[in-house]
């Protein structure tokens, strides 16, 4: 780093920029929902769309962590058009993170036994945290925990309450964990996954596993010379297939409304 500017121009916060990490918006706070905040969100993310589309590097990579993380970066993509859609993220690797801290827990292993557990959908209640293709060391992680019953029902539910807790017990949404979540997530874009290991993030959809394509939705990538590649071919039980189309669905509601909020030009 060879020097800081601090500003509160967004034109000059653009100016030739090569990653973006949006973390201004509106806060959630103690008894909102994330839709209470949309309104304020998506109009800060369409004008600083704006700035970016004229002044940021053509190739700059963009990762949103602002609520509602998916649907502003999906209008941050509509008033920024000469960005390339790829380069458009959104945070859920800090609801990944969450997941493998659990599974690890659970289990008593280091976190770092444990990989390739996915974040399906939104970066809200409605996300699914999918663990039938994960692995605590070389055991799948059903087979290291041996409770079904949790890990379809009190795991699921921490993983997407989580924030809902944090802002429960501070006041405010989580800080640390989600600046940390954010390193990693610009970290393994730039520099890649490790060998055989996939991380969740928000991306412009493609139609993968049956999701409307258009959409920021999380899916399981890997990285490699700063792209991303969503994992293909991963098969997907009934149940799981419903709670990906619930949280789809959520998204496409949220789509609609923030268009309705938008009230700049």
């Amino acid at each position: 780093m060879y020097g800081v500017v601090a500003t509160t121009d967004v034109d000059k916060a653009c100016a030739g920029v090569d990653i973006a990490i949006m973390v201004g918006g509106f806060p959630r706070k103690a008894g909102m929902e994330r839709k209470d905040v949309m309104s304020k969100n998506v109009n800060i993310y369409a004008t600083q769309a704006k700035a970016l589309e004229a002044h940021a590097s053509k190739e700059v990579k963009v990762l949103v962590v602002a609520n509602p993380a998916n649907t502003n970066a999906l209008i941050l993509r509509e008033y920024a058009p000469s960005i390339p859609a790829e380069n458009i993220t959104c945070l859920t690797r800090l609801d990944h993170n969450r997941a493998l801290a659990q599974v690890a827990e659970r289990v008593g292993a280091p976190v770092t036994d444990v990989k390739n557990v996915i974040i399906w959908g939104n970066h809200s209640s409605t996300q699914y945290p999918d663990v039938n293709h994960g692995k605590v060391g070389d055991a799948s992680i059903r087979d290291a925990v041996r409770d079904d019953k949790w890990l379809d029902g009190e795991f699921v539910s921490t993983v997407q309450q989580r924030g809902a807790a944090i802002i429960k017990a501070r006041g405010f949404s989580s800080a640390l964990s989600a600046a940390s979540s954010a390193v990693d997530h610009v970290h393994d874009w730039v520099l890649g996954t490790p060998k055989d290991c996939w991380v969740s993030m928000g991306v412009i959809s493609d139609g993968s596993y049956g999701q409307p394509a258009g959409l920021c939705y999380s899916f399981p990538v890997t990285c490699t010379g700063g792209t991303w590649s969503i994992v293909q071919g991963l098969p997907i039980d009934a149940a799981s297939a419903a709670k990906m189309k619930a949280s789809a669905d959520e998204l496409t509601e949220e789509q609609a409304l923030a268009h309705e909020c938008i009230t700049t030009a």
